[in-house]
């Protein structure tokens, strides 16, 4: 195995963090990792030491204003700015991976990232997982408080409002305290404009999902409180894919690769990318 890491410009000039993982032998294939939500690209080990023996190459970065990346924590101007920085590595991939196959996944916010880019750039993978996918907006959030979000979006932006809550990561107590020690794991309040934007990448893909037509793979934990179940099941409809599948994990929380029964989940993964790959 060698792991290597660097930076490149990204979206404001700003210095996006990359590693990749690449196996003894030649690659077979590429993974494209995104991240979810205050976390890193480096909390996917468990992805990497499982695909990485079957001849995967294992790709991801650190978000803008997310581990260690620049940029302030959990702030952007407009959500393409997560977007665009995924078609910039993308094309990075693409000069070191020649005619490899790529498959994204996606995690959480990193799913919502995915889903997005898949509106305009699906012809550049050969499939996308998604994992626990941020893809619909809570039915928890009142109205009023939506529309008080814009308002801080557009005069505070940087307003601090919502954190998340680690004990809903796993159901592995092991990995929320990893969680909770880990010093790129951000532990603050998420800012009013990146709030309000994920609002509006929500209902984007919710009203443009018919769009996706390449091979999708979503991964849910029933039992999710970090983000609402249902989204998965609203995205796994609403695409046009004719090659889609949506498994729903029973009682798992929120980051099904990192709960107690991983091995299952990756194994599902593993054995839909080897029929996308025969």
């Amino acid at each position: 195995m060698r792991h290597e890491e660097g930076f490149f410009k990204g979206v404001r000039d700003q210095k996006i963090y990359y590693q990749h993982w690449l196996p003894d032998g030649e690659a077979k294939a590429v993974l494209l990792i995104v991240h979810g939500l205050a976390e890193h690209s480096g909390r996917y080990g468990n992805v990497v030491h499982h695909f990485l023996p079957l001849n995967f190459a294992v790709y991801a970065i650190d978000h803008l204003g997310h581990g260690r990346s620049e940029g302030e924590r959990l702030y952007l101007e407009h959500f393409t700015e997560y977007t665009d920085t995924i078609v910039a590595f993308r094309e990075m991939v693409r000069k070191w991976q020649r005619d490899k196959p790529v498959f994204l996944v996606g995690h959480s916010m990193g799913g919502l990232i995915g889903a997005l880019y898949l509106l305009d750039h699906q012809g550049e993978l050969a499939g996308a997982v998604l994992s626990g996918p941020a893809v619909k907006v809570p039915d928890t959030i009142p109205a009023v408080a939506i529309f008080m979000g814009k308002i801080f979006s557009a005069l505070l932006p940087k307003l601090r409002l919502i954190s998340l809550d680690a004990a809903g990561v796993s159901r592995d107590p092991a990995v929320v305290r990893a969680y909770e020690a880990d010093p790129l794991v951000y532990r603050g309040k998420m800012t009013a404009r990146l709030g309000s934007e994920m609002l509006n990448a929500m209902r984007c893909v919710a009203s443009q999902a018919s769009r996706i037509i390449l091979p999708l793979l979503i991964l849910q934990g029933s039992a999710d409180r970090l983000v609402d179940p249902a989204g998965a099941r609203m995205l796994h409809d609403r695409v046009a894919s004719a090659d889609k599948r949506i498994i729903l994990y029973e009682g798992f929380y929120h980051e099904v690769f990192n709960e107690p029964e991983r091995s299952r989940v990756l194994q599902d993964v593993e054995t839909w990318l080897g029929t996308h790959l025969s």
